[in-house]
């Protein structure tokens, strides 16, 4: 195993769990875990990467039920959310599926849209359906049911955020699965949406899950059940090259020394693969190392209760692109989470940066955190200092799915198992940023090896 993400982390899990496989994690930082982070922070255990996992998705929680911490999940305490977008907080209606309108009364009420766009998306269901490709931008697909106002101040901002990039080049079955499956079982998008709404695996249930001591407490407990289970876990140990050898397996440098396996999964970043595989398979390493990435920062600031003028009433808001914000958007943790709620200092999380936008990177801490103040000034009411502040920089995190980004990774998964037979991809680059479809693609890794090694 190379790389020791959550994805790395569950391919390791399934191999080792099988028994009669010897698994070696190697892990280039000095923890485990990736984008999964949790730390101590004004008096709460507060992740400062993912906060949830989607819970209409079943691999995350097949995942803590098989660690044992399932029954220790818990729900946000509220689902309202607001959404910065000119000039003040509107909150987002309810009965959005990913951005799309299910129901017109919440619509009107949240004047989100204008009268206008209310019109223009509730006449969705009559205009002509037309077959939906693999090669479908969100954006495009949306403006073309909903309009320009919809797609730019609901579906951008609730998508776009999720993977910090532009609808406009992301595919629609990567970015949004849901509603490429909605767009496909009906010429509609909001009936088909709806209707999935109405019939899913969640209805009625909770669209979030989380651990109240942070996602780490997942990376935690499988780490500890690989040792427990005999699998060498190592941090600290790059991993430069992968060469086959002519007994058939592979020879890895890594840190510490040379390393001989039968076979390979790669949990680490698609450019980081891309130059592990290039001797050998240059298709597969040409068509990772053009993958995208975003870099985001989060900056967590905790406040006095007093600080806050404006009642935290929701989870958070988030910020449409265009309103000129660095900000994209602000998480209430004390207010979304109950074990966040200490009745001491209130907690926020803000995101700047997204595909496109690299102004979160060219600045330093300090003037990031004084940009993101100033704004937070505006939108909460916020004069004081806050009590305690933690930056967190994500470069090159978020993979941009391009359309047609689904057929490029089969075509280099396709070479690598011609050129290089039991070399195995896994990771956000593949098919999905969250935790389930990280989980997914770790399993799918292990599937695969498991064939490779029975041949």
């Amino acid at each position: 195993m190379v790389g020791g993400g959550i994805a790395g982390l569950t391919a390791a899990h399934v191999l080792a769990d099988r028994g009669n496989v010897e698994v070696t994690l190697c892990e280039a930082d000095a923890r485990l875990g990736g984008k999964v982070r949790s730390e101590a922070f004004a008096g709460v255990n507060l992740d400062l990467g993912p906060d949830a996992f989607l819970a209409r998705r079943p691999e995350a929680l097949d995942l803590c039920r098989e660690l044992g911490l399932a029954d220790e999940l818990v729900a946000p305490v509220t689902t309202a959310a607001f959404l910065w977008s000119r000039g003040r907080l509107r909150r987002l209606p309810a009965g959005l599926a990913l951005g799309v309108p299910t129901r017109v009364g919440p619509l009107v009420r949240s004047r989100v849209l204008s009268p206008l766009g209310v019109a223009r998306a509730m006449f969705e269901p009559l205009l002509p359906g037309r077959t939906l490709g693999d090669d479908d931008a969100l954006g495009a697909l949306v403006r073309r049911r909903l309009g320009g106002e919809a797609h730019r101040r609901l579906v951008d901002p609730l998508v776009g955020g999720i993977n910090a990039g532009d609808t406009d080049h992301l595919s629609i079955d990567l970015a949004a699965p849901s509603l490429a499956a909605a767009a496909r079982s009906h010429r509609s998008l909001v009936v088909g949406a709806r209707r999935q709404a109405a019939v899913g695996p969640v209805a009625g249930g909770p669209v979030f899950l989380t651990l109240p001591g942070g996602l780490t407490r997942l990376v935690e407990a499988l780490a500890a059940r690989l040792t427990a289970i005999g699998a060498d876990v190592r941090t600290g140990e790059a991993v430069t090259a992968v060469a086959p050898t002519a007994g058939g397996g592979y020879l890895l440098d890594a840190r510490s020394g040379p390393l001989d396996a039968d076979a390979v999964v790669l949990g680490t970043p698609a450019f980081a693969s891309a130059t592990l595989v290039a001797p050998h398979a240059p298709r597969a390493a040409a068509i990772l190392a053009a993958i995208e990435y975003a870099s985001v920062a989060l900056v967590a600031l905790a406040y006095p209760r007093g600080a806050i003028t404006r009642r935290l009433d929701g989870s958070g808001f988030l910020v449409a692109r265009g309103e000129g914000r660095l900000m994209t958007a602000c998480s209430w943790a004390s207010s979304k989470w109950a074990h966040h709620d200490t009745g001491d200092d209130l907690v926020l999380r803000v995101s700047a940066g997204r595909a496109g936008d690299e102004r979160a990177d060219s600045l330093d801490d300090d003037a990031l955190v004084a940009r993101l103040r100033l704004e937070l000034a505006e939108a909460l009411g916020i004069s004081a200092l806050p009590s305690e502040v933690r930056v967190t920089r994500w470069r090159r995190a978020f993979p941009q799915y391009a359309p047609a980004h689904a057929r490029r990774i089969a075509a280099a998964e396709a070479e690598l198992a011609a050129r290089l037979p039991g070399v195995v991809l896994a990771g956000a680059a593949l098919s999905g940023v969250g935790l389930p479809a990280c989980i997914a693609s770790g399993r799918r890794a292990a599937e695969a090896v498991l064939d490779q090694i029975r041949l």
